[in-house]
C-alpha cells in the first residue's frame, strides 16, 4: 500500500527529519518496501497565469485567442486549443524562452495568422500528472506570476507491506494512528458536518424506491442520496492527493470515493441514480452464469456463491470489488446514491480470487474493515462531494442491519504481562501504552481493556502483551540466562523414511530437487489420462498453472531434467520425496512418494565411458534404498506395463504391488517416449516411483534382533529345474527357497537362494526353459560335513519333485 507523507502529515505531526519514520514503521509491524521521492521538473519561465479574456480565433473554430495576466507589465496574448477553461481561471503558462519536459522549447509564434506569446499548459505537458485532455486549472488560485515550481512541492511516498491481520492500517488514518501512538502525538481526524439521520425504510428524500438485502453476507448496509451534483474535474489538491499514491483522477465524485477509501480505509461506491432500473437496489447473491461488465471493460461470469449489488434487472457491482459500466458516474450525472457497507471478508476474498480481480476495495474488505467506520466514511465523502461537486444531501439515509461487532473487553494483569515479557512492568506504563493505541484501559485487578472495533485481531490477553511491546520496544532488553526444559518427541515415521531415502540416493549420485506440489490440469491429463481431473482440483486456485494437487512426483522431475538439458548442465540424475494424492472411491488418498530419474543420452563427455543403465540398474538402486530405509518391498511379482494410459513405456517397465491393497506400490523402468519427447528430453529416461500409504509406516514393527554371522564356510550346491517359459523366474526362486527352508528345518541355515542362469533352446521341450539356482547352506557352530550336506540336498531335491510342478534337470 502506498502512503503519501504530505497526506499523512494532515492527521499527525511527523518526526523531523522524516527518515526517523522509515526506521520506526517496521518496528510497529509496517514494513517499508520502497521509498519514492517525486520532484517536479525544473520549469524556468513557467508561471501562474490568469485568463482575462477568451475569444474565438478568427481563422480556426477549435482555437481561441486569450489575454492572460502573467505578472508582467502587460497581459500576454496566447492562442490555445483547449476548451476546459474560462475567463478568470488560473493556469500554468510557459513564457517564451521556457523549456518544457522532453526538450520542447517555447517561443513567440503565429498560429493561423495570430501571434501567440507563450503556451498555456496541461498537467501532462509539465509532467505534473497524466491528464492531457485540457489545461491544468489551478483551483487553489495561487498568486499570478508565481513560478510554478513554488506552487508544487516535493512529494514523498512510502510503499508499505501490510500483514493480513492489520487491515486497519490500509489507510492514511490507520497509519497515522500507529505513528501517533508511538510518538505520543495527537491524532487529527477530519471533522464531518453532514447531519443526515438514519432510517430503516426508503423515504421520499432518499431518491430510491426500494432497498433490500437478500444475503447474510452483508449484515450492514447504508445508502446516501445527493441531488444536484455537477460532475467535472477534481480540484488540484484532490487530484494531487490521488496522483501521489499512483491513481489516475477520473472526476470529482469518483475521486472523492477513492480519496476517502485511502484516507479512512472504508471502500465506497457511487451510483448514477438515472441508470438504476426501477430505482431499486438489491443486495443479493448472483445467479449462476450471470454476467457483468466491470469498469475495466471486461465481461465476467458470476456464480451463485458471489455477492452483487443489483437493480431490478442487472447486477451493478460485484460487491466489495468493482462496479459495472451500467451505473458509473459520468459527466451527465446529476443525482447519485452513495453506498457504504460492511461485507463478509471471506465472501469478498473468495470472489476476488475466483474472478482474478483484486482491487483496492477488495483488499480492504477481505481483510475486514471497521464496522464503526462505515457511517463516518460516508459522511466524510458527502461533505467533500457537496463542497466540490455541489448538490444537497438528503436529510435521511437508509441503514439496514447493524455493525457485526463492537469493542470487546479483555481482562489482564500486570503480572501476566511481566511473566511473558521477562521483565517487570508497571500497571501505569501498561495503561499508558494501551490508551495511546486507542484502547480504553481501566486500572484494577484485573485491568479491563476495551479494544475498539478497528482492531479485530486483538482478542486475547497475549495480544495485549504484543501491543504493549510494539510501543515499548525490545531493543534495550537484556538476554538473561534461563533454563528451558525440552520435550523430546520422535519424528513422524514418514519424515524419517524420506530422510533415509534422500541420504541413500545422494550417496548413489542423485541430486535432490523440490518441485511445486500444485500442478496444472493440462499436465495431469497428459501424464495420467485415466484420472478424473476434478478429483484433484482445488476449489480456489491461486494461478492458472497451479490448479490441482499432484498425483505423482514424476512430472516435476522431468521438468527439472529438461530445464537442465536446455541450459547445458550435466545434471542427469535427480530424485524427490514428498506427498502425492491418488483419487479413490472414498476420496483422495494421501501417499508418501519417493521417486528418482536417470536421463540417458545426455551430451556429457567423460574421459572414461561408463556402463549404460538399464532396468536392472534401477532394481539394484531400489534394493539399496529399501535396505537403507528398512522398507519391505511388495511381495507381488513384477508385472510389465502394457497400458498406454500410464506414463510408462509398454514392454520396458514394470510394477509390483498395489497401494490400495498392499499399502505400497513400486513402478520402474523407461518413461513413455512420447512424454519425454514433449519435454525435449534427449534419449530415454529411466525412473522409479515408490508409493507408500502412511498407515504402513505407523504399524508397530517387530523388534529386530541381531543374529551373529557364522564364522564357518557355507556348503554350496547348484540345481536346475525345467519350468514353463511363461513362469516368472522370481516365482521359481521363491518356491525353491520355501522347499529348501522346510527341508533344512532348524538344523541348518539357508542364505537367500540366487538365480545364476536361464536357458532356452536345444535340449528342452518347446515353450519350456531352464532356471539354475545356487543354494548356500551353513551351520552356526561348525563346518558342515559332506555326508550331512548331501543328505540335506537330497531332501531338497525330493521336496522339489513332490511339492512343485518343476522337473529337475539332470
Amino acid at each position: 500500500m502506498k502512503i503519501s507523507l504530505d497526506w499523512l502529515s494532515e492527521y499527525v505531526e511527523l518526526p523531523d527529519p522524516t527518515e526517523q519514520l522509515i526506521e520506526v514503521l517496521p518496528m510497529l509491524g509496517l514494513e517499508v518496501e520502497e521509498e519514492q521521492d517525486s520532484e517536479i521538473p525544473r520549469l524556468d519561465q513557467v508561471v501562474v497565469g490568469e485568463v482575462i479574456e477568451k475569444s474565438p480565433h478568427p481563422e480556426a473554430d477549435r482555437l481561441s485567442v486569450c489575454k492572460v495576466e502573467v505578472g508582467l507589465s502587460e497581459p500576454a496574448q496566447i492562442v490555445c486549443g483547449a476548451s476546459n477553461f474560462k475567463a478568470g481561471d488560473r493556469v500554468p503558462v510557459a513564457l517564451p524562452g521556457a523549456s518544457l519536459p522532453g526538450g520542447f522549447k517555447i517561443k513567440k509564434s503565429k498560429l493561423r495568422g495570430v501571434e501567440s506569446q507563450g503556451m498555456m499548459c496541461s498537467a501532462k505537458e509539465l509532467e505534473l500528472g497524466d491528464d492531457d485532455a485540457g489545461l491544468y486549472v489551478l483551483s487553489d488560485r495561487p498568486s499570478v506570476g508565481t513560478p510554478i515550481g513554488e506552487v508544487f512541492s516535493k512529494s514523498r511516498t512510502l510503499e508499505l507491506e501490510i500483514t493480513a491481520n492489520r487491515g486497519d492500517c490500509l489507510s492514511h488514518i490507520g497509519v497515522a494512528r500507529e505513528v501517533a501512538a508511538y510518538y505520543d502525538k495527537a491524532l487529527r481526524l477530519p471533522e464531518v458536518s453532514t447531519s443526515a439521520t438514519a432510517t430503516a425504510e426508503v423515504s421520499e428524500g432518499c431518491l430510491l424506491s426500494e432497498l433490500r438485502i437478500e444475503t447474510e453476507k452483508c449484515p450492514y448496509y447504508t445508502l446516501w442520496s445527493v441531488q444536484g451534483v455537477k460532475i467535472g474535474p477534481s480540484p488540484a489538491w484532490l487530484a494531487e492527493r490521488i496522483e501521489s499514491i499512483g491513481l489516475r483522477p477520473i472526476n470529482n465524485v469518483v475521486d472523492v470515493t477513492n480519496f476517502v477509501l485511502h484516507e479512512t480505509g472504508q471502500p465506497l461506491h457511487a451510483f448514477d441514480l438515472a441508470k438504476i432500473k426501477g430505482k431499486s437496489i438489491i443486495v443479493r447473491e448472483a445467479n449462476e452464469g450471470e454476467k457483468i461488465t466491470t469498469l475495466d471493460e471486461q465481461q465476467r461470469t458470476l456464480d451463485s456463491g458471489m455477492m452483487v449489488i443489483a437493480d431490478r434487472e442487472n447486477p451493478l457491482v460485484v460487491a466489495g470489488i468493482m462496479g459495472s459500466v451500467d451505473a458509473e458516474v459520468d459527466e451527465d450525472t446529476t443525482e447519485i446514491v452513495l453506498e457504504s457497507a460492511w461485507f463478509h471478508p471471506g465472501s469478498v476474498r473468495a470472489t476476488a480470487r475466483a474472478l482474478g480481480l483484486h482491487t483496492d476495495s477488495s483488499q480492504r474488505f477481505s481483510r475486514d474493515v471497521d464496522p464503526a467506520n462505515v457511517e463516518y466514511a460516508a459522511r466524510r465523502a458527502i461533505d467533500l462531494i457537496t463542497r466540490i461537486a455541489g448538490g444537497n444531501c438528503s436529510q435521511e439515509f437508509v441503514s439496514l442491519g447493524s455493525p457485526p461487532r463492537s469493542q470487546r473487553s479483555i481482562e489482564i494483569t500486570a503480572s501476566f504481562v511481566s511473566e511473558r515479557c521477562g521483565f517487570e512492568v508497571s500497571e501505569e506504563d501498561l495503561l499508558l501504552k494501551w490508551r495511546r493505541l486507542g484502547f480504553e484501559a481501566r486500572e484494577g485487578t484485573p485491568m479491563i481493556v476495551e479494544v475498539p472495533s478497528f482492531r479485530s485481531e486483538v482478542d486475547r490477553p497475549i495480544d495485549l502483551v504484543e501491543e504493549f511491546l510494539r510501543l515499548r520496544g525490545t531493543s534495550d532488553l537484556q538476554s538473561p540466562e534461563f533454563l528451558s526444559p525440552s520435550l523430546h518427541r520422535d519424528n513422524e515415521a514418514s519424515h524419517d523414511l524420506c530422510v533415509k531415502a534422500a541420504d541413500n540416493l545422494v550417496g548413489q549420485g542423485y541430486q535432490e530437487v523440490c518441485s511445486y506440489s500444485l500442478r496444472s490440469s493440462e499436465e495431469l491429463s497428459k501424464w495420467f489420462p485415466n484420472l478424473a481431473p476434478t478429483d484433484l482440483a482445488l476449489g480456489n486456485p491461486l494461478t492458472a498453472d497451479h490448479t490441482h494437487v499432484r498425483s505423482s512426483l514424476l512430472p516435476g522431475l522431468a521438468e527439472v531434467l529438461a530445464h537442465n538439458q536446455r541450459n547445458l548442465n550435466d545434471l542427469d540424475r535427480v530424485f524427490e520425496t514428498g506427498r502425492v494424492f491418488l483419487p479413490g472411491p472414498k476420496g483422495n488418498l494421501e501417499l508418501i512418494a519417493i521417486s528418482w530419474m536417470h536421463a540417458l543420452g545426455t551430451s556429457r563427455r567423460d574421459w572414461k565411458q561408463t556402463d549404460s543403465a538399464d532396468f536392472f540398474t534401477l532394481k539394484n538402486s531400489l534394493e539399496r534404498v529399501a535396505h537403507a530405509t528398512g522398507l519391505s518391498l511388495p511381495r507381488d511379482l513384477w508385472l510389465p506395463y502394457e497400458d498406454a494410459t500410464t506414463p510408462w513405456q509398454a514392454g520396458y517397465s514394470a510394477h509390483s504391488g498395489e497401494v490400495r491393497r498392499s499399502k505400497s506400490e513400486i513402478s520402474m523402468g523407461v518413461l513413455d517416449l512420447n512424454l519425454t519427447k514433449s519435454y525435449d528430453l534427449k534419449g530415454s529416461v529411466l525412473a522409479v516411483e515408490i508409493l507408500i500409504d502412511p498407515i504402513l509406516l505407523n504399524k508397530r514393527k517387530k523388534t529386530k534382533i541381531f543374529r551373529k554371522f557364522s564364522a564357518f564356510p557355507p556348503a554350496i550346491k547348484d540345481l536346475s529345474v525345467v519350468v514353463a517359459a511363461s513362469e516368472p523366474a522370481e516365482t521359481v526362486r521363491q518356491r525353491i527357497e520355501s522347499v529348501a527352508l522346510t527341508a533344512l528345518g532348524k538344523e541348518m541355515q539357508l542364505d537367500p537362494v540366487r538365480i545364476f542362469d536361464q536357458f532356452t533352446g536345444k535340449g528342452l521341450p518347446e515353450n519350456m526353459k531352464s532356471i539354475a539356482c545356487t543354494l548356500r547352506m551353513r551351520a552356526p557352530d561348525r563346518t558342515l560335513g559332506e555326508k550331512e550336506v548331501n543328505s540335506a540336498f537330497e531332501k531338497i531335491l525330493l521336496g522339489i519333485e513332490q511339492d512343485t510342478p518343476y522337473e529337475l534337470r539332470k
